[in-house]
């Protein structure tokens, strides 16, 4: 789900909400000075599910800034000053699916995502996508519609975003918890 390559309305200039470890905005900062300097900012992850229940799984463009070429099972992206979680879950998931009248995301958990190089408030929820999708060639390199088995497999073979990786770590542990 790391999105550090330019969007639509979203660029390296853009300012985004700076948040303290509570989640509460304590500043602002243009896009890529919160990345230079490791401020903790705002982000939501969309799971999506087809008709059929499989999950929405793609491998990033090799000109991403980071992680690229790296599997993700998430659409999303960062949050821009203001916008709420579910604003931009709804935006982001459309923009990357490359669809229109998208049903809202059904919000599930926060939590923090912090290692020693990146810092962010992740918002994690899911949606249904019925729709044919047509994802973002400049975001997108691959994409498919997997089952909940055939992403288990591929867990261990392909080189996945590691902040999409421990959403999914917990969301399965989010929805065992709810049998």
């Amino acid at each position: 789900m790391s999105d550090q390559t330019e969007q639509p309305g979203l660029s390296a200039d853009e300012v985004l909400d700076i948040v303290d470890e509570h989640d509460r905005v304590v500043g602002q900062a243009p896009r890529a000075e919160a990345y230079a300097r490791r401020l903790r900012h705002r982000c939501a992850f969309v799971l999506v599910r087809d008709a059929e229940d499989r999950i929405f799984v793609h491998r990033r463009t090799a000109r991403k800034l980071v992680f690229p070429s790296h599997y993700d099972m998430f659409v999303g992206g960062v949050l821009g000053t203001g916008e709420s979680y579910d604003m931009a879950a709804l935006r982001e998931a459309g923009e990357e699916l490359g669809v229109t009248g998208l049903p809202v995301p059904t919000p599930l958990f926060r939590f923090l995502y912090e290692t020693p190089e990146h810092s962010w408030w992740s918002g994690v929820y899911e949606v249904r996508c019925e729709l044919p999708v047509r994802p973002q060639a400049e975001e997108v390199a691959w994409h498919a519609f997997l089952s909940e088995e055939e992403l288990e497999r591929r867990l261990a073979e392909w080189p996945w975003v590691p902040d999409g990786y421990e959403a999914f770590r917990l969301l399965r542990e989010w929805y065992a918890a709810r049998g």
